[in-house]
């Protein structure tokens, strides 16, 4: 609290060990009229300080453990906070010294005048007497202090320990390794700084470092933050929350480990740490630890290694949203002209498991399309209307995803002037937050017949003609639902699919793609024409480029016609599914 504290007052101390104000009179009754706006103006501070660290997640438990780059950090923050105080001391004393005297006058009444009258100091810098005082102290601290290195006494420093720790919002078991291992840091430290002031005591140059605390960090290299970075990312053009979300998340635990870091000096040694933080963060956290910083998980982590981590793909995604944001910053002039750059993120990437997701069996297929969904039209709750009856209809004989399905419109489905073939165009809106996996993914599929026999034309015009000419066909998994669209629809789709008796855990409904892949390849589609309509990246399409309009030149619509014709699955009987032409008001039936 006091270092949260100060950082609301923003009075560039690390702790504000208490609030005090001068109320300008003796008087007792006017004393308690004054002090009612001066608490209150306390009480907001103090609530505002207590939302920082809400807001920052700070952990309650004590650490038990500390990474090498924290300790390095507090430590490194312990040498430059002291060298800071002596500048500043030397260039200030005599404000600072009339400054203190009249503030203890203020809380205790009276007090005998000081030993060197302020107006005994010379215009600039130290007075004579206070400067050998001041040299003389600093000597017998450093000699005092080298004493307890010898022997691994930390106690000489602890106040300093504990300074350091509230500067980082860190609470360290002083009883831990990692408390000794802090001690030792911050006393070689201390040490180093006392070293350097006695050079400037000599009359040496010695420069004062930066301060650096986690929340705001300044390097030398210049240019913008991580942090900045990220928000000029995100003003470049309109982005998919989901994706600001997760980049978002990702820099903000870069920055609870490093600082918020100009992007031109983040350097491979700090993705490395970062890299190494995230994979002994545990996979599945409670209570406290939910909101904890990187470097907490990390270290519960540490403490706890039979715990479950989190995976290679969790860890590339956090490691890859810190190197888009910097890759980003590099390619828009946001780093100065004279650093040459390098991603330090390139080559991080950890080997991930390879996906079980498979094709459907038959009888898999069978057993979900005899459910009651699709022949009768029963839409639990979580199926979101008739998204229940259409997603997977339409994944089966397209392999589209289930995000391009659910933000699916009524413009996106037209009819081939030339050959009046009727067709589905998966393309990016970013103004309504429609988007496709890759520049590849944007295609044109042909409509299947059995698809047209299911009624789904029948279903577009009669969505056109009640919501309009570019209306949504499946509004309750829209994008502009978020989560509680195509996510909440998926984890339905999962409980029902496993419902239906598909029990193998690799049955999901991405096994829609696998299973029209193997359907192009036993119809033997054309290579080049099955991997486009499914959206693959091929190197032919660098000459023909990408995107639903020049995939139809260049195929033309009665090509893609008989290939997506070709999907057949023998043994498949579908004569169950009752036609769905038209949505349904009928309400929805308990969840299942």
């Amino acid at each position: 609290m006091q270092a949260a504290v100060a950082r609301e007052l923003n009075n560039g101390k690390a702790v504000q060990k208490h609030l005090k104000r001068s109320l300008g009179t003796k008087d007792l009754r006017e004393a308690n009229i004054r002090a009612k706006p001066v608490l209150a103006e306390f009480d907001r501070i103090i609530a505002r300080a207590t939302a920082r660290l809400k807001e920052s997640g700070a952990p309650l438990a004590k650490r038990t453990s500390l990474s090498e780059t924290e300790v390095t950090r507090m430590a490194e923050y312990l040498y430059a906070d002291t060298l800071t105080r002596d500048a500043q001391f030397r260039a200030t004393g005599r404000e600072q010294r009339k400054r203190e005297y009249e503030e203890a006058v203020g809380l205790q009444g009276h007090l005998d005048p000081p030993r060197i009258p302020h107006d005994e100091w010379p215009a600039y810098g130290l007075h004579r007497q206070v400067y050998e005082d001041n040299k003389e102290a600093a000597l017998d601290t450093l000699r005092l202090l080298r004493q307890c290195a010898a022997i691994g006494d930390i106690s000489a420093v602890q106040d300093h320990v504990l300074e350091v720790m509230w500067a980082f919002n860190v609470d360290v078991d002083p009883h831990s390794a990692a408390y000794i291992k802090l001690g030792n840091a911050c006393l070689h430290s201390y040490i180093r700084a006392l070293e350097d002031i006695s050079r400037r005591d000599e009359g040496q140059t010695v420069a004062t470092p930066l301060r650096s605390l986690p929340s705001v960090r300044a390097d030398a290299e210049g240019g913008e933050t991580l942090k900045q970075a990220l928000e000029g990312w995100k003003k470049h053009r309109v982005r998919p929350k989901r994706t600001v979300d997760e980049f978002g998340r990702s820099v903000q635990m870069f920055v609870e480990l490093h600082g918020n870091m100009a992007v031109a000096a983040i350097k491979k040694k700090h993705a490395l740490e970062y890299r190494k933080a995230l994979q002994d963060v545990p996979r599945h956290r409670t209570g406290d630890l939910v909101r904890a910083t990187l470097p907490a998980q990390a270290a519960w982590g540490r403490e706890h290694p039979e715990a479950p981590r989190i995976t290679a793909a969790t860890i590339n995604k956090q490691l890859g949203g810190v190197q888009s944001i910097c890759i980003w910053a590099s390619d828009n002039g946001l780093l100065p002209e004279d650093v040459q750059w390098t991603d330090p993120f390139s080559k991080l990437r950890l080997p991930e498991e390879r996906s079980e997701r498979t094709s459907f069996e038959i009888a898999e297929l069978q057993k979900l399309f005899n459910t009651p969904v699709f022949t009768d039209h029963q839409f639990p709750l979580g199926a979101h209307g008739e998204a229940g009856f259409w997603l997977p209809v339409l994944a089966l004989f397209s392999g589209a995803r289930q995000a391009e399905l659910g933000s699916l419109t009524t413009a996106n489905v037209q009819v081939d002037a030339e050959t009046g073939v009727p067709l589905v165009y998966f393309v990016t809106e970013r103004a309504r937050g429609k988007r496709v996996k890759t520049d590849a993914s944007e295609r044109v599929v042909p409509v299947h017949p059995e698809v047209i026999r299911l009624g789904f034309l029948s279903y577009v015009e009669a969505r056109r003609r009640e919501n309009g000419s570019d209306a949504w066909l499946f509004p309750l998994v829209s994008p502009d639902r978020g989560r509680a669209g195509v996510p909440a629809w998926s984890q339905w789709f999962g409980r029902y699919l496993r419902a239906a008796g598909v029990m193998d855990k690799a049955k999901v409904f991405h096994s829609f793609r696998h299973t029209v892949k193997d359907a192009l390849r036993r119809g033997r589609a054309d290579h080049e024409v099955r991997e486009a309509l499914i959206g693959h990246a091929q190197a032919s399409s660098v000459s023909w480029g990408y995107g639903a309009n020049a995939m139809l030149s260049r195929f033309g619509a009665a090509a893609l016609s008989d290939a997506i014709n070709r999907v057949a699955y023998s043994g498949l009987d579908l004569s169950r599914i009752k036609p769905l032409d038209r949505p349904t008001n009928s309400g929805t039936t308990k969840e299942k």
